[in-house]
C-alpha cells in the first residue's frame, strides 16, 4: 500500500530525472566540504541545514552531488527532488510516503513498523502531513531505536530534500517545514536534514533573525549567492566543458588549442553574475550536434536581441525568468491595496532608477515617495523575486540584480515578450506622477498644503526634469498643468526648500524651464504664462551661478 503512495520520480537516482545537474570535478569544493562535514558531525548542535541562493545558483546540483556521495558513503537515509513540472512531486501529497518508504529500506525492523502503522490506519495517507509523519516515520522510529541492538549512528542519516520553491503554494512550504521542525527537530530524531530552496518567503520568514522565525534559532543557514563567490569555478565549468565539446567536434577550428579563446570565455563568466544556470545554458546551446561549437558560441558571445533575429541562446533562461516574474506580477496584482498598480511598470521603474541610467538614482525609499508610494513599496515588489533581485538592508539601497542576464531579459522585448515594458513608457508614468502631485500641491492654498516629502526636499522636481527629458517629453497638457494655480510661485518654493539648485541635477532642471517657456510661447501659444515663468527662471540661474 505504501508503495502507491510514494513519488519515484523524486528520488535522486530516478529515471524520470536522468542526466540531472551535478557539480563538475574541482567545481564548489568549499561548499561541498562544508555540507558533507556538516552531514558528517554527530555532534553538531544544529541538526537542519538551509540553504537558499538565487535561481540557477546551483542548488540544486549541489544536492545531487551531496546526494551521490552520502549514497556512495552508506549515510543516505532518504532524498527528495521536488520540481515545479512534475505533478508526482511538485506537492506534498506524496512527501511522507516517499520519505518513509526510503527510511524504511535500510532496515527491516523499520519497514515492519512502518506498514503496521497503515494498516492501524488505513487511511493515514488522506491526514494532515504533520499526522503522516509523526504516524509513518517518528513512531516507528521510535519503535526502532527502543530494540536493544539498535545502533543509531549505524543508520544512514542524511535526509535531503531539495527546491523547497518547487512545491506549489507559500503556504505549503510552509507547512513542510514545520512539519519538519516539530516532528523531526522536536523528537530528536538522529537524523541531519538538508533543504535548498530559492530565498522565497516561506523559508525567507522561517529563517528571519529580525522576526525571531522559528527555524533561525535551529538551523544552520547557507546563503548560497551571498557567501560563496563561484567566479572561479564557473570559469573552470566553461573551459573544460567547451573545450571537451571542442575535442569531439568535426570542426577543426573547435579542435584547436586556441578555442575557446581567453577573451570569449572571460564574457561569459562576467555575464554569467556568478549564477550557474547562464553557464549551463551556454554550455548546452553550444553542444547542438547539428551546427559548428565555434560558430554557436560566437552567437553567444555576440549575441544581441535586435528584431528579427533567429537565434536564441538563452531561451531556456527567459523561461526561468518569465516563470518567476509571471508569478511573482500574480501574486503583486492580486492584493486588494495593490489594485490599480502595475507590477510590472513599477518593476522596470526600479531597475532603471537602481542602474542610475537616467541622472541620478534614489534610495528605494526616496523612489517610492517621487512614485507617490509608501516608503517600502519597493520591498514588498520584490519580495516574491528574492530568487532574482534584491534590496540590501543598507542605508542607501539599490536593487541588486543576482543575474545581470535577467536585467538584459527586462531590457529586450524579443526576451520579455508580453512581460516587456519600454523605457519610454516609466518616463511618461514618472513624468505624469510628478504632475499629478504638483497639481495638488498647487491647487491648496499655501497655508494647508501638505507637501509630500520628495515634494519638500526637492527628489520630485529633479525626477520631473531627469524623466521628462529635460522637458521634451512632457504632452501640452502637462505643461499647462503645471502652470496652472499660481505653479510658478509654488514651484518657487519648491526649488527654496528643496535646494535643487545646489544639487548636481540643476542644469537638468533649468533646461527643462527654459524648454517649457520656449513650448509654452511657440508650441502653445500660451506667451503670458512663458512670460510669467521667465523672471523666475532668471532668478533660479542667477542663484545658481551664485553656488
Amino acid at each position: 500500500m505504501l508503495l502507491k503512495k510514494i513519488a519515484p520520480n523524486a528520488f535522486y537516482n530516478s529515471a524520470a530525472r536522468f542526466d540531472p545537474p551535478k557539480c563538475d570535478e574541482d567545481t564548489r569544493v568549499e561548499v561541498i566540504s562544508e555540507i558533507m562535514d556538516w552531514i558528517g558531525d554527530w555532534e553538531g548542535p544544529k541538526r537542519l541545514l538551509c540553504m537558499t541562493g538565487a535561481a540557477g545558483a546551483g542548488k540544486s546540483a549541489l544536492q545531487q552531488t551531496v546526494a551521490e556521495r552520502c549514497a556512495d558513503s552508506g549515510i543516505l537515509g532518504c532524498a527528495i527532488f521536488f520540481s515545479s513540472q512534475d505533478p508526482t512531486r511538485n506537492n506534498l501529497s506524496h512527501i511522507v510516503p516517499t520519505i518513509a518508504f526510503q527510511l524504511g529500506q535500510h532496515d527491516t525492523t523499520l519497514q515492519d513498523c512502518i506498514r503496521k502503522a497503515i494498516e492501524k490506519d488505513p487511511p493515514i495517507f488522506t491526514r494532515t502531513i504533520r499526522t503522516q509523519m509523526d504516524t509513518l516515520v517518528v513512531r516507528p522510529f521510535k519503535q526502532l531505536q527502543a530494540n536493544p541492538g539498535f545502533d543509531a549512528r549505524s543508520f544512514p542519516h542524511a535526509v535531503l530534500i531539495d527546491g523547497l520553491d518547487e512545491c506549489a503554494g507559500e503556504e505549503r512550504q510552509a507547512e513542510l517545514l514545520s512539519t519538519i521542525k516539530h516532528c523531526l527537530l522536536d523528537n530528536n530524531l538522529p537524523f541531519r536534514i538538508f533543504v535548498t530552496s530559492r530565498p522565497e518567503w516561506a523559508i525567507r520568514s522561517a529563517l528571519n533573525s529580525e522576526t525571531r522565525g522559528y527555524l533561525h534559532p535551529l538551523a544552520y543557514h547557507i546563503q548560497l549567492s551571498d557567501n560563496y563567490d563561484a567566479t572561479d569555478d564557473i570559469r573552470r565549468y566553461l573551459w573544460r566543458r567547451l573545450q571537451d565539446i571542442g575535442s569531439q567536434s568535426y570542426d577543426p577550428r573547435a579542435r584547436s588549442k586556441s578555442w575557446p579563446t581567453v577573451e570569449d570565455i572571460e564574457k561569459l563568466v562576467i555575464a554569467a553574475s556568478g549564477q550557474f544556470v547562464f553557464a549551463a545554458t551556454v554550455v548546452k546551446y553550444v553542444l547542438e550536434r547539428r551546427s559548428s561549437p565555434v560558430d554557436r558560441l560566437q552567437t553567444v558571445v555576440n549575441w544581441t536581441p535586435e528584431e528579427g533575429q533567429l537565434a536564441r541562446p538563452f531561451e531556456a533562461l527567459d523561461v526561468l525568468y518569465a516563470s518567476i516574474l509571471s508569478a511573482a506580477k500574480e501574486s503583486y496584482e492580486a492584493v486588494d491595496t495593490h489594485r490599480g498598480r502595475n507590477f510590472l511598470l513599477l518593476l522596470r521603474a526600479h531597475q532603471i532608477n537602481s542602474e542610475v541610467r537616467v541622472g541620478t538614482g534614489w534610495d528605494g525609499h526616496d523612489f517610492d515617495e517621487i512614485l507617490n508610494l509608501e516608503g517600502t513599496a519597493h520591498e514588498v515588489l520584490v519580495s516574491d523575486l528574492h530568487s532574482l533581485v534584491v534590496y540590501p538592508r543598507a542605508s542607501f539601497s539599490l536593487m541588486h540584480f543576482y543575474h545581470k542576464s535577467f536585467s538584459e531579459f527586462m531590457d529586450s522585448e524579443t526576451r520579455s515578450k508580453n512581460l516587456f515594458i519600454p523605457e519610454i513608457q516609466v518616463k511618461a508614468y514618472i513624468s505624469e506622477t510628478v504632475v499629478q502631485e504638483f497639481n495638488r500641491f498647487s491647487s491648496e492654498p499655501s497655508s494647508t498644503c501638505a507637501t509630500s516629502r520628495s515634494m519638500s526636499n526637492g527628489n520630485a522636481v529633479i525626477a520631473l526634469a531627469l524623466y521628462s527629458d529635460e522637458g521634451n517629453l512632457l504632452s501640452g497638457q502637462q505643461i499647462l498643468a503645471l502652470a496652472h494655480n499660481g505653479g510658478w510661485k509654488k514651484l518657487d518654493q519648491l526649488v527654496q526648500e528643496g535646494r535643487i539648485l545646489a544639487s548636481l541635477e540643476s542644469s537638468q532642471f533649468l533646461a527643462m524651464i527654459f524648454v517649457i517657456m520656449r513650448r509654452l510661447k511657440n508650441e502653445l501659444n500660451e506667451p503670458g504664462l512663458a512670460d510669467a515663468l521667465k523672471p523666475y527662471y532668471n532668478k533660479w540661474r542667477g542663484a545658481r551661478l551664485d553656488q
